[in-house]
């Protein structure tokens, strides 16, 4: 039966192509064969037998012995022989005594010689003549017959070549030191401004580098003049570390990595068959905040995502497992995350060092999304049950490095941050905690009610996003008083790279700026005069698809237009006030990163006001302001902050007003005084309705005439603590001979058991349209939009989902001569006809019709028992 087993895959190592020697005497071919069929009774394998996915399987042999060429029986390793690192064949078992170092055997492809990587500091390293380029077949081989070897290249690979410096870049002629490299860095300059007489050519390539020294690891200073011990690297960006290749870890890898980034992008970890990437490989990577396993055992490449980002400046946990075609990751305790490699072969060949925190000197770097390097602290890495000392051998296991200084991150240990609280480290030997909602001190060890918030330029408060709730148009609105002239208010973006749409609301040199980017470009509009420190203002910002304006206190709205052709914001991120996590995650395209620095009162979204402590996600560092609210003066009422002062908001179902301060006088039409202050003080206030014979009444040419007609669009916005209530109501008057007429015409919008109802008669017959998808009895702000055009109608809740209805008969037109009711009406029973039988209790801020007339609700033609709102 042996003889009739097919062999279907001859392969090199774990790969698909064959990498030979140049010498045809040393030329050695290995194999990694998948045999067809399944384990058991009549397979080839001498020992062992492990089934492979598609109908396949593959022979490995026990500890002690080593897998022959021909891919099914084994070789006994002799005590005296070290383990080659290659497939045995023949001419291996009686190894070269000269090599008396052990080395865990792994699965290489393309050629069978052992690898030193000696972890002393002056170890042998191939120059960049030595290796070939990807294009070559050529590869360093151990020569016997001379009874040395050659380690992998550990050399620091400069970004250009000495031609390419002589024609763009100055001669790099700084003295780094022994072991030092004089690096030619690109930098974002541009000397357009500096220099405007030379020609944009020359003001590019002069600017766009400069001279530094890329230190090797145990030294730092401009110079690397200086020692420096690293025990916990922190790199930054351009450094890496390198160990020996990886052990035992052609079938298994277990890894667990402690790392605190500073940065959404970067390689943590690389190891490689070769240099060039082209080849075997696994990698540990960040990309736009997300850990990648990315691994590549010859077939194609397996990648395993983390399902949540990173925490910047945070210490994070990582743990990896692979084993053979299969891996899964689990970052901070949260859910693992598996995946799976592709094709047949199972086993990795390591032949490079172990880098980490970048890519060291490998390139290919094309195959991974990232190419720059990680950007943060390490202080825990452990592979297959062995943990990295970090310092230069023989102190550690480090053979190399560059660019690699200590973290000093770990400071927080003895900072004991309570409830919660993260520690971070300010520079010098100090490190703070970051207190969560609700607490603060030094180790945020008190408990605070907070009531009007404030900001120290390390807090902030976080919310949800925007998302697509405001794609065409956006109302924003900010009561604050800053204790410094540059922060950022508020920040909502798309990307967690800063890339994309966002909108930025900021303090620069005084002035308050909005910038906001479509897609197409930043547009930015900046007030006129900075504004006074140390006092509340409100500030208001607009946005209809490219166009925004921005108002601040009563000055002049300024306005600008969005470049480009795209008019909607998607905003998906969280929405953050008074500052964020990182500054990495604003938009470059802003004027300052630094945080806000006092206090702010209150926010509204569209038109919407935003409990700014009670419905914040999280929190920073945040105190209260020392507002009079801090007292509790309302007692059970909430405490509205008014700028200096404050006013008392009743409970749900307590009948408005409530007790509140002196200056709330009932509401009176605009004619009964002429005190200035009073008319200006009633002319802002918001009415309010008792329920019982309380409303406001209109008859005015202007208003009328946008009732009576073929179509009405009604924009309002009220709350209600009642579950029934009249909002509008505009009839026709009942005389005696009119008592039976049933078809007279009305419109009348109101709540009915908590849901409002929109009820019209046309003349013809009596139509009514109900909207059931919420309640809106909850004492909170709501808008609502009713149109009628001719028959038909609409009702819109809150920007939700739409409901229609038609009125019945042939008339068009609604023909009333009442007037208009606002929040209840006179003898309202009989004056509806017995559809409500009271009016609302609540408040009604806004009412607009045809979505440009404004109701003046403070100057009604009548006003009877209505008083101003208490916020």
């Amino acid at each position: 039966m042996a003889g009739l087993w097919v062999w279907l895959l001859l392969l090199i190592g774990c790969s698909a192509d064959a990498v030979l020697a140049q010498n045809p005497v040393e030329e050695k071919t290995t194999f990694e064969a998948a045999f067809q069929g399944r384990c058991g009774h009549g397979s080839p394998c001498e020992q062992l037998c492990y089934e492979l996915h598609d109908g396949m399987y593959e022979c490995d042999c026990r500890d002690g012995y080593i897998l022959h060429k021909n891919g099914y029986s084994c070789a006994e390793l002799n005590s005296t022989s070290p383990s080659t690192g290659e497939l045995a064949d023949d001419d291996d078992l009686n190894p070269d005594p000269e090599d008396d170092v052990p080395e865990d055997v792994v699965y290489m492809r393309g050629a069978t010689f052992p690898v030193h990587l000696d972890s002393t500091a002056n170890s042998t390293v191939l120059t960049n003549d030595t290796r070939k380029g990807p294009d070559s077949n050529e590869i360093p081989v151990h020569k016997e017959a001379h009874g040395t070897s050659q380690g992998p290249n550990l050399e620091q690979k400069l970004p250009s070549t000495t031609e390419n410096v002589a024609v763009t870049e100055p001669a790099c002629s700084l003295d780094c030191g022994p072991g030092g490299n004089c690096y030619i860095e690109q930098v974002a300059r541009d000397l357009e401004e500096e220099d405007p007489g030379k020609t944009a050519t020359t003001r590019r390539i002069r600017g766009s580098f400069v001279q530094r020294c890329q230190c090797p690891l145990g030294r730092s200073g401009d110079r690397c003049q200086l020692e420096a011990e690293v025990r916990s690297p922190r790199f930054t960006g351009s450094g890496w570390l390198a160990f020996p290749a990886l052990r035992a870890a052609y079938k298994h890898v277990q890894l667990e990595l402690e790392f605190r980034p500073e940065d959404w992008d970067g390689i943590l970890l690389l190891a490689s068959e070769r240099d060039d990437l082209q080849g075997d490989f696994v990698a540990l990577i960040l990309y736009r905040g997300f850990v990648e396993f990315r691994f590549d055992c010859g077939s194609g490449v397996g990648i395993v995502r983390s399902s949540e980002t990173v925490k910047l400046n945070e210490w994070n946990t990582l743990s990896v497992y692979r084993h053979r075609w299969d891996a899964w990751i689990q970052l901070n305790q949260e859910k693992r995350v598996q995946g799976r490699s592709k094709g047949l072969f199972s086993r990795i060949t390591f032949r490079e060092p172990l880098f980490v925190g970048g890519p060291g000197n490998t390139s290919g770097l094309e195959r991974l999304p990232v190419k720059s390097g990680f950007r943060g602290c390490v202080r825990h890495l452990e592979a297959n049950e062995h943990t990295y000392r970090f310092p230069l051998a023989p102190q550690g296991d480090a053979a190399n490095g560059f660019d690699v200084e200590e973290c000093t991150a770990d400071r927080c240990s003895k900072v004991p941050c309570s409830h919660g609280g993260k520690c971070l480290t300010t520079g010098g030997d100090t490190a703070v905690c970051l207190c969560p909602l609700g607490y603060t001190g030094d180790l945020c060890e008190t408990r605070v009610d907070l009531q009007v918030p404030s900001f120290n330029g390390s807090s902030y408060l976080r919310y949800p996003g925007l998302a697509d709730t405001s794609l065409s148009w956006l109302e924003l609105s900010v009561t604050l008083k800053a204790n410094s002239p540059d922060g950022v208010i508020l920040y909502n973006g798309h990307h967690s790279d800063a890339t994309g749409d966002f909108i930025a609301l900021y303090l620069a040199d005084g002035h308050v700026q909005f910038t906001f980017d479509l897609g197409t470009g930043p547009a930015t509009l900046r007030s006129e005069s900075p504004i006074r420190l140390g006092q509340w203002v409100e500030v208001k910002v607009s946005r209809t698809g490219r166009l925004a304006s921005l108002e601040v206190e009563d000055s002049p709205p300024q306005e600008v237009l969005a470049p480009g052709a795209f008019t909607q914001l998607s905003l998906p991120l969280n929405l953050y006030l008074g500052g964020a996590p990182a500054v990495e995650m604003y938009s470059p395209k802003m004027k300052t990163t630094a945080s806000f620095v006092g206090c702010i009162q209150t926010m509204v979204l569209n038109r919407r006001e935003v409990g700014i402590l009670a419905e914040a996600l999280g929190g920073v560092n945040v105190g209260n302001c020392g507002h009079a609210c801090e007292a509790r003066p309302c007692g059970d009422a909430e405490c509205r902050p008014l700028r200096e002062r404050f006013t008392c908001r009743c409970r749900p179902g307590v009948p408005h007003p409530c007790p509140a301060p002196d200056d709330f006088s009932p509401l009176a039409p605009s004619t009964t005084t002429s005190n200035t202050s009073t008319s200006a003080r009633i002319e802002r206030a918001v009415p309010s309705f008792t329920g019982s014979e309380s409303y406001l009444h209109y008859n005015d040419a202007d208003t009328m005439r946008r009732i009576i007609s073929y179509r009405v669009d009604i924009n309002i916005r009220f709350r209600a603590s009642s579950s029934s209530g009249l909002l509008l109501w505009s009839g026709r008057q009942s005389d005696p001979q009119e008592q039976t007429e049933e078809n007279g015409d009305f419109l009348a919008l109101g709540l009915d058991q908590g849901y409002l109802t929109l009820a019209y008669n046309l003349g013809s017959g009596e139509a009514v349209l109900g909207y059931n998808l919420t309640r809106l009895d909850d004492d909170l702000w709501h808008r609502v939009r009713a149109v009628r055009n001719e028959q038909w109608a609409s009702l819109l809740v809150d920007s939700g989902t739409g409901v229609s209805a038609s009125s019945p008969g042939q008339l068009r037109q609604l023909n009333t001569d009442t007037g208009l009711y606002v929040g209840g009406a006179p003898d309202i029973v009989r004056t509806t006809g017995g559809r409500y039988r009271r009016g609302i209790v609540g408040c009604i801020s806004d009412l607009v019709l045809d979505s440009d007339f404004s109701v003046a609700l403070s100057s009604p033609a009548q006003a009877t028992n209505t008083h101003s709102c208490i916020p």
